[in-house]
């Protein structure tokens, strides 16, 4: 490298990257997550159906631990992974959360993701009745 080469480059190392959509403590969670993913142990495949409702008993340890935050940054870094297209990160936040709705009823599920119930008392239970079969049990 000459000089010239090299103050270049260091002037490209200064520089701000901008990525909408993603802000400055998701990134650093996302960036985390890509250096423990290339350089000490690649996440294992999730396999599917899964065997578990426990994200510790489907992914290494440091990926299980690295779900354990709140429920706004494990959506903000799923969105972030989907953003990116950092499919291994967001197969890990997306199977975080189908273990964080695994069991909940509709009106959890729908507290979760801040979702109103828009549907009137009439049609509720018109639509409860028309499907009541979901929710008996299986022997």
């Amino acid at each position: 490298n000459t000089l010239d080469e090299d103050e270049d480059e260091d002037e490209l190392d200064e520089r701000d990257i901008a990525i909408p959509n993603v802000n400055a403590s998701i990134l650093r969670k996302v960036l985390e997550y890509c250096t423990h993913y290339k350089t000490v142990e690649e996440m294992t495949v999730i396999e599917s159906p899964l065997k578990s409702a426990k994200l510790e008993e489907l992914v290494q340890p440091w990926y299980a631990k690295y779900c354990e935050v709140e429920q706004n940054i494990l959506f903000e870094l799923l969105a972030a992974a989907n953003y990116m297209d950092i499919k291994p990160l967001l197969d890990l936040t997306c199977l975080a959360v189908s273990v964080l709705i695994k069991g909940k009823s509709a009106a959890e599920i729908r507290e979760i993701f801040n979702v109103r119930d828009e549907i009137c008392s009439n049609e509720k239970s018109q639509i409860e009745e028309e499907n009541e079969w979901c929710d008996k049990k299986s022997p």
